[in-house]
């Protein structure tokens, strides 16, 4: 199937797509700031560490990245198509993308970090984040932490 845009219009979409503070990351950092979890977020902060995680959580030596579903090639994703048009390019970017992801993520292991990799369409739904906040804390800190406003006394 053709692009429904010209060339140059697909350029200018194309370029209007955010590489940070992506809707996917800020529900993701309310949700571990909700937690209770302090944080810092890519940037010149935390520049030492491989591949620019989108959060670190320093005293728990966690690293939390959050794909883009399309951008990183979630395997069996409703949210990830190949481009039907320049498919050998695409193909190239995505595998390219993927392996430098296994490589950082690598990196990270080897420098003692543990790297929580959360996709997009795990925001996605009320349902999804629902079940995310709770799996967090066991993705953190491998426990099941309780939430301090339901903390029975």
């Amino acid at each position: 199937m053709a692009d429904i845009w010209s060339a140059e219009k697909r350029s200018e979409v194309m370029s209007r797509i955010r590489g940070s503070n992506t809707k996917p990351e800020l529900l993701v950092r309310s949700m571990v700031h909700r937690l209770g979890y302090r944080f810092t977020v890519a940037g010149p902060r935390n520049k030492s560490l491989p591949g620019r995680p989108d959060l670190v959580l320093a005293k728990h030596h966690v690293a939390i990245f959050v794909h883009g579903c399309f951008w990183h090639g979630h395997e069996h994703c409703p949210d990830f198509k190949m481009p039907s048009t320049r498919r050998d390019w695409w193909e190239a970017k995505i595998a390219g993308n993927k392996a430098r992801d296994a490589r950082v993520e690598n990196e990270l292991h080897r420098l003692g970090w543990h790297v929580v990799t959360l996709w997009a369409c795990t925001v996605k739904t009320r349902a999804a984040r629902e079940w995310l906040e709770k799996r967090l804390p066991v993705l953190i800190e491998g426990k099941p932490r309780v939430h301090p406003k339901v903390r029975k006394e």
